[in-house]
């Protein structure tokens, strides 16, 4: 597989992004599949929490703070770490980097959908419907369509069947769920007294 995704942002980066987005197969080959390009992918993903880091400790963070900062930062990598070693079982750990590449520039994708999701709520509420069927309405389009998109990129960027693609987003989002919760739960481990 060549290597020709290897874009730079305003590029073919931008269509690929799109493609998968409209769940276009061809917006797979846009991608990078290097270390390179996957480190380009993370990047824009990791400055958030750490600026957000920063500035909480300038502030004064408290623990519960630091404790959302560091769920946040396992949630962000526990995808790569998860979906690597599903892609080992399922014998593609040729195909990861492109589809992790893929993966990591289509979270950007989800901000587009968040936004879209504000308006169909608006929309919602002005038709009638109460606040809160308006927002569960809209959190559930924003799921499942987050949800199908994770299924599509793992189901091109991987060349996997239906079903193991759905195994591999069941895994991946579960365990990043449930791995993220771990620095909460330290927070709320009772001091032990000093003697």
């Amino acid at each position: 597989m060549s290597d020709r995704g290897d874009s730079e942002p305003g590029g073919h980066l931008l269509l690929g992004i799109l493609q998968l987005a409209l769940l276009r197969a061809e917006g797979m080959r846009q991608f990078g599949g290097t270390r390179q390009a996957f480190l380009n992918s993370f990047a824009p993903l990791l400055a958030f929490p750490l600026v957000g880091a920063v500035l909480d400790v300038v502030s004064g963070a408290r623990p519960e703070d630091l404790a959302a900062l560091f769920g946040g930062l396992v949630a962000l990598l526990a995808p790569p770490v998860l979906s690597e070693a599903m892609a080992r079982l399922f014998g593609r750990e040729r195909e990861w980097l492109r589809y992790a590449t893929a993966f990591n520039w289509t979270r950007w994708v989800m901000l587009l959908a968040l936004g879209a999701t504000l308006m169909l709520m608006g929309s919602l509420a002005a038709a009638g419907f109460s606040d809160h069927a308006a927002v569960t309405l809209g959190v559930l389009a924003v799921l499942t369509y987050s949800i199908v998109l994770d299924w599509f990129v793992a189901r091109v960027g991987l060349r996997l069947s239906a079903w193991r693609a759905v195994v591999l987003v069941v895994v991946v989002n579960l365990g990043a769920g449930l791995l993220s919760l771990g620095p909460h739960l330290l927070t709320a481990l009772p001091e032990v007294p000093t003697p």
